[in-house]
């Protein structure tokens, strides 16, 4: 991405890191888990406060916890239990890049992060009541499982007390 209309990397380089703010929120983008991505039709969403993610790199690869707080002077997010020890013992966050989580579950109360989604063709409201049918019948496919597991138990009972 091309931040002035100069290709010189030092000017390019100058321009990304005296970015504005209201710039640097769009800087500030992780990618979306595979499932959301189908969802929502888009890669991924700038990060905000409250969104739940999974780091991907670095020593607390692998923990999900929610953002705590979003920095965007320092370019760095702040996730829930990513924490270290200081020197006098105070538990203190660590700084993550965004690009080092993925979004597994996105804080959709913003009507304004709505639009950017549905601007893209996805359909956040839809697609959640559509969710929550799909668990529904997968609890009631797997209780007709169950069921139909006990009867065969049962029948293979009976047929080895008829011999």
């Amino acid at each position: 991405m091309r931040w002035t209309k100069s290709r010189q990397p030092r000017k390019q380089r100058k321009a990304f890191f005296n970015a504005p703010l209201h710039k640097r929120q769009k800087l500030m983008s992780a990618t979306l888990h595979p499932e959301l991505r189908k969802r929502y039709n888009r890669r991924s969403l700038p990060i905000r406060k409250g969104d739940i993610v999974r780091i991907m790199r670095g020593d607390f690869k692998g923990h999900e916890g929610e953002v705590v707080k979003v920095d965007l002077k320092r370019m760095r997010i702040y996730v829930e239990g990513a924490t270290i020890e200081r020197s006098d013992g105070e538990e203190v966050y660590y700084p993550i890049h965004p690009s080092n989580v993925m979004i597994l579950k996105p804080k959709l109360d913003d009507p304004m992060r709505r639009k950017i989604i549905e601007r893209s063709g996805g359909t956040p409201e839809e697609l959640d009541a559509r969710e929550l049918e799909k668990e529904g019948k997968e609890e009631e496919e797997k209780e007709e499982r169950e069921e139909k597991a006990e009867e065969e138990s049962e029948s293979e009972e009976e047929s080895e007390g008829e011999e």
